[in-house]
């Protein structure tokens, strides 16, 4: 089991401190400022000093060279960057070096899965422009957003001994705050209902603060008090009857779980989930703590210039405020990915197979990880975005694939896309992408037949003619669009985003996913 080095304890020891309330914010700094010295004596005399063996394992991990079938794999992904055309599911290779320039984009690192293991992970470009620090696996990033689904992974390890109900009304388990009420009705919702958006709850997101701002406690920031930067949480939408985004929602769980278990975030992740996965370096200590700050990525939010008042601090921990890498990312995907097969030893699969279920009310969201598809190419995960950092992390939930992707850069938001659709095109995710148009040979025998006029419901016409083997749209006083068959058996132009199809005596024209239909006359 690995254990915590000096500086995280101490660190765990004052917030705990502060969050029983025996300590205040100044009390703090002066007790830090003046064992500062005295614990760094300490770590030297008794060499254990947190700092070098971070750089030590750092030195011996770094970014790792594979077999020669991974690198080229490897080589092939940030060879063929899938980047948008103007043309619907058509794209054009380009190489991530492009990319991260055209992105203003100093850093990206990534994790693969296949075959329930972590195949390859690797650091690309700099964690640090202004000393020349290479990005590598162990490099930290703030997961934004992700840190909700690793913290509802959390609270269902809480469910599995007993602890929480996820149907509880949360009021019953608060203590230092409360859900309020709207005038004289007093909202009920429960952790499901928080934990997959349902609970009608304010606050999409947050803003973070500066090293220089007052944080404010959770409950001032649920009031939207003086220091907090956000407005107060409230129920604003009928629970239960529908999505809303909200990590204000997600903050109450976050405080639900502290008053439970008498514990700050932080410390409750990595005794329950951290530490038991092995992992050394993820954390939900706001701010970072100085043990881990050598091997952290810089915040470069626009035009690749580090983030004013440097990297963010967000209190608001379970909707925010981890930092991790990708390879410990992916770590607890794998985990999931084998909790649905039975065989994780941190949990159960009934309690997998809940989370990775459509919740009431939001067809496309489970607890903490969103879904998409269905059957066995359904996939769950997350994306995130905090002041200059944005990352994303994607797992099938019955196929063992998956990746993760951690940029330092808020421009770098679509270079996401692009490196996660490269890794699905060389591991062949299914129903990942829509793919290209294929055309096919035309059958004019068939064509024939949808020759004529053609009028929506307010006598707009389109006309279908053929011409020397060949199929056109015509239409007001365009000149002729020469129409090709498809694999799927609709007709485009390849250079429009269109599509034709013909159903009996129905012209249906499709543009950006808006149809319209148009009769034979």
């Amino acid at each position: 089991m690995q254990q915590p080095n000096f500086f995280i304890v101490f660190n765990q020891i004052i917030n705990m401190l502060l969050y029983k309330r025996l300590l205040t914010n100044k009390q703090t700094k002066m007790i830090t400022k003046h064992l500062k010295g005295f614990v760094i004596l300490i770590v030297i005399l008794s060499g254990c000093n947190a700092e070098n063996k971070v750089q030590q394992e750092l030195s011996a991990a770094n970014n790792p060279v594979y077999s020669d079938e991974i690198e080229a794999r490897i080589e092939r992904i940030i060879s063929n960057l899938q980047v948008n055309t103007d043309i619907e599911n058509e794209y054009i290779g380009m190489t991530l070096s492009e990319r991260m320039e055209y992105y203003n984009t100093p850093g990206v690192s990534v994790a693969v899965i296949n075959n329930g293991e972590i195949e390859w992970a690797r650091g690309f470009g700099k964690s640090d422009l202004l000393n020349n620090e290479q990005v590598d696996i162990n490099t930290l990033f703030q997961a934004a957003s992700i840190s909700k689904p690793i913290f509802a992974l959390t609270v269902m390890r809480l469910k599995e001994r007993g602890l929480v109900n996820l149907d509880r009304d949360i009021n019953e388990y608060l203590e230092s705050w409360k859900v309020p009420k709207n005038d004289d009705w007093q909202p009920k919702v429960s952790l499901r209902q928080l934990l997959s958006h349902t609970a009608g709850m304010t606050v999409h997101g947050f803003k973070g603060y500066t090293k220089t701002d007052e944080i404010p406690t959770v409950p001032q920031i649920l009031n939207g008090e003086h220091p907090a930067n956000s407005n107060k949480v409230r129920v604003a939408a009928l629970p239960g009857k529908g999505f809303k985004y909200s990590g204000g929602g997600y903050t109450v769980a976050q405080l639900a779980i502290e008053d439970i278990l008498s514990k700050p975030l932080s410390l409750i992740m990595e005794e329950e989930l951290f530490r038991p996965l092995g992992l050394k370096y993820s954390t939900y200590q706001q701010p970072l703590p100085e043990s881990l700050s050598n091997i952290t990525s810089i915040a470069y939010p626009y035009f690749a210039n580090e983030a004013i008042g440097g990297n963010n601090i967000y209190p608001e921990s379970a909707a925010a405020g981890l930092w991790t890498n990708p390879t410990e990312l992916a770590t607890i995907l794998i985990e999931v990915q084998k909790a649905v097969k039975g065989k994780s030893s941190q949990f159960k699969k009934e309690t997998i197979d809940e989370m990775l279920s459509p919740q009431k009310a939001a067809d496309f969201m489970g607890i903490g990880f969103f879904l998409g598809s269905e059957g066995d190419s359904l996939r769950f995960g997350h994306s995130g975005w905090n002041k200059g950092f944005v990352s994303q992390a994607t797992a099938y939930k019955n196929i063992e694939y998956g990746a993760v992707i951690m940029v330092n850069s808020n421009e770098g938001n679509s270079l996401l896309r692009e490196i996660m659709r490269a890794i699905a095109v060389e591991y062949e995710y299914p129903d990942f992408t829509s793919m290209p148009a294929v055309y096919i040979e035309t059958d004019m025998d068939e064509v024939r037949s949808y020759i004529g006029i053609y009028a929506d419901s307010d006598n707009n016409e389109l006309v279908i003619k053929v011409s020397n083997d060949k199929v056109f749209l015509s239409y007001e006083n365009q000149d002729p669009i020469e129409l090709f068959k498809t694999e799927s058996g609709e007709f485009r132009n390849r250079n429009l985003n269109m599509n034709i199809r013909f159903e009996n005596d129905k012209l249906i024209l499709t543009q950006y996913q808006n149809s319209t239909v148009y009769l034979k006359q």
